[in-house]
């Protein structure tokens, strides 16, 4: 079958997210949920992508067909970077489709995307959306869908072994939250991230923290580091969901967040980045929560505390029906669609 490339930078593809479209060649996919639309006539598709970032755990990305939702597993890039020519459908009806390619995955891997490889005859035209609300997080392996899909886990421990077959942002709360509301999204969640740079487990063992990461468009010191430009996107609300990987010390006892110094530090630095942020978006809303995986409550305490001491209308507090309560193991869908409804409905209720 004869194919034509319809490249990463033709403007009738739509992006969504904190994407590095800085070289015209390739365009960078780094954090969760990230995605690109494509509507086109034709039988066949695939993305060619290059990974990036070396990793041993599962490559893939997601693909929506149609309304239709699959996984594309590719080479993980450890011994090459070479491009890949990753098949999303074929034998599709020489019809329209409209196909969206996503990152299932955190940064464990960034990849480059190329483009769109199409039936040499296929046509393609703009794809456009009209949302009703931009939405911004900042979160963990929780807002990122690390190990949703691992079901049979359910309200239990992860299953040991897990390589990254089971993360799938698509089931994330923030994600369905964003599908629910007719919203654009950038999830700039990361497994593992703490406030705190040496604290937390994303990075280890140095660790880097939300207090490196907020301003970033490429986050790994690898990457290596890029700022992100602010003026690219301006979110109606944010949501900052940072607290669960903080007790974390690599090689150190946890850290305690009873211990009134430690509490006023970590509080102060995370006013400092959350009042960065209202700078940035003077009309934003800002809502603060940790998730239904176990937790000590004192945790909740504090950030409770940060949304009073930040003394702003545009600041609010939410806490699940089980925030900390309903599995030591990451929320398998279930869970994130009991989170993604109840921050739904607080949204609606209280900030619409």
């Amino acid at each position: 079958m004869k194919t034509k490339l319809f490249p990463c930078n033709d403007s009738r593809l739509l992006y969504m997210g904190r994407i590095d479209d800085s070289k015209s060649e390739s365009y960078r996919f780094i954090y969760a949920g990230s995605s690109v639309t494509i509507r086109f006539k034709g039988t066949y598709i695939a993305a060619v992508l290059a990974n990036t970032m070396m990793s041993a755990n599962e490559m893939s990305v997601g693909a929506l067909i149609d309304g239709r939702l699959t996984k594309c597993v590719f080479d993980n890039g450890w011994d090459n970077h070479d491009k890949q020519t990753v098949t999303l459908a074929e034998g599709l009806n020489d019809d329209w489709h409209t196909v969206t390619m996503f990152k299932r995955q955190a940064a464990y891997h960034y990849f480059e995307f190329f483009g769109f490889e199409l039936d040499e005859n296929a046509q393609i035209e703009k794809y456009e959306k009209n949302y009703a609300l931009k939405l911004e997080v900042f979160g963990d392996s929780v807002s990122a869908g690390e190990v949703v899909e691992a079901v049979e886990y359910t309200a239990s421990s992860d299953p040991e072994g897990h390589n990254g077959q089971y993360d799938n942002a698509y089931y994330a709360y923030p994600m369905i939250t964003a599908r629910n509301l007719n919203a654009e999204i950038h999830n700039n969640a990361q497994g593992g991230i703490a406030i705190f740079d040496g604290t937390g487990y994303f990075h280890m063992p140095e660790s880097i923290g939300v207090e490196t990461t907020w301003d970033k468009l490429s986050y790994y010191p690898e990457g290596p580091y890029s700022d992100w430009d602010f003026s690219r996107y301006t979110p109606d609300i944010v949501i900052m969901a940072v607290g669960q990987n903080d007790p974390h010390c690599e090689g150190q006892p946890d850290r305690d967040i009873t211990d009134p110094d430690y509490r006023r530090k970590w509080k102060d630095k995370y006013m400092e980045i959350t009042r960065s942020l209202m700078e940035k978006y003077p009309s934003a809303q800002f809502v603060f929560l940790l998730t239904v995986l176990m937790h000590d409550p004192q945790w909740d305490m504090a950030v409770r505390e940060v949304t009073e001491e930040l003394e702003s209308e545009r600041v609010h507090y939410l806490e699940f029906t089980r925030t900390g309560k309903a599995t030591p193991g990451h929320p398998r869908i279930y869970e994130q669609y009991e989170m993604a409804e109840q921050l739904t409905a607080y949204i609606v209720n209280t900030l619409r």
